[in-house]
């Protein structure tokens, strides 16, 4: 925007200014009269840099408005002072005879230098203003952008504790009844591990790094389950270069074994993940042990706030609790 802005200055000081002058017989002026002519060339162009560089500040500055508008009625009068100056006395024009002159004190040179001046004034202020604020403009954004990263950043970091501490506790389960998966699941989280230590430095992994991750979740999962339990997993995002912010959907998966597991009762987790037409679509759903525990926790309520925050105006979040069904739809434009 600065570099814009001065573009702007320099036309309309090297361009504008003497095409405007122009209008005017300039060349005669500056032949009888060229002390002046200078004089008010002059002025007009301080009066330019002084409204770009002082009197804008000042106008739009905390407690300077008072200083801006001393600036402009300064300048006024100083205008004023300079068309005040006698440099010749037009003789009658005879073809004038009748006609009621408005303003017959006001010669041709005052009228240049009172239109040039009121255009140099008006356009240097509108670009000062539209500069400051596209000025603010940015810096919102500057800021707002930041925020957004930090917020995404927290949210990112409360998902990592979250995971861990269910997966943990998951195989203290395992190990502690004995059971023969524990040493393939505890190889299966270590692997996990790997996947969140080397993403999380990163903003961005392909959809297919993750769709991996998910399935190894799954698995791991799927090894303490009992036979109550069914997991129909189904992903077709093979060979996608689509890239998503890392660990993005975990949480909704991570939540079907939370909350969809039982050892008494048969029940069955459902879990897709597909991506086409730059559109990716995840499903799932799961029956909720025990029955009240219906509600959004805290691991979708963080999911929420970070896809609001990168995708604002690309997704869509549907949260349906049915008797004891459980059900999430996501789709997310990449």
């Amino acid at each position: 925007m600065k570099r814009t802005a001065l573009y702007i200055d320099l036309t309309f000081c090297l361009l504008v200014i003497p095409a405007l002058a122009l209008m005017f017989p300039v060349e005669r002026w500056i032949y009888y009269f060229r002390w002046y002519i200078l004089t008010a060339g002059l002025w007009l162009y301080l009066t330019y840099v002084v409204n770009r560089l002082v009197t804008v500040p000042c106008l739009t500055g905390r407690h300077r408005l008072g200083w801006g508008i001393f600036i402009i009625l300064v300048s006024i009068g100083i205008t004023y002072l300079l068309c005040g100056v006698q440099l010749y006395s037009p003789p009658p024009n005879p073809l004038d005879k009748g006609i009621v002159r408005v303003f017959p004190s006001v010669k041709q040179y005052q009228q240049m230098l009172w239109c040039l001046f009121v255009i140099v004034e008006t356009f240097s202020l509108t670009v000062g203003l539209l500069v400051k604020v596209e000025s603010r403009q940015e810096r919102l954004r500057a800021v707002e952008a930041e925020r957004d990263h930090a917020e995404i950043a927290l949210y990112k970091a409360r998902i990592k504790p979250h995971f861990m501490f269910n997966t943990l506790n998951s195989l203290y389960g395992l190990f502690l009844t004995g059971s023969d998966r524990a040493l393939p699941s505890l190889e299966a989280f270590i692997s996990l591990m790997r996947y969140i230590q080397s993403s999380s430095t990163r903003d961005l992994v392909t959809l297919t790094d993750e769709a991996e991750y998910i399935r190894q979740y799954v698995h791991l999962q799927s090894l303490r389950l009992g036979k109550k339990t069914r997991v129909n997993l189904h992903t077709d995002v093979t060979g996608s270069p689509a890239l998503i912010p890392p660990m993005l959907l975990i949480t909704f998966v991570e939540n079907c074994f939370k909350h969809g597991v039982s050892s008494d009762v048969e029940s069955e987790i459902v879990i897709s993940l597909t991506q086409s037409d730059g559109e990716l679509r995840l499903h799932t759903s799961n029956r909720i042990f025990p029955a009240e525990r219906i509600g959004e926790h805290t691991g979708i309520a963080n999911c929420r706030k970070r896809l609001e925050l990168l995708y604002p105006a690309r997704h869509s979040l549907s949260i349906v609790s049915e008797s004891d069904l459980f059900i999430v739809n996501l789709r997310i434009r990449l």
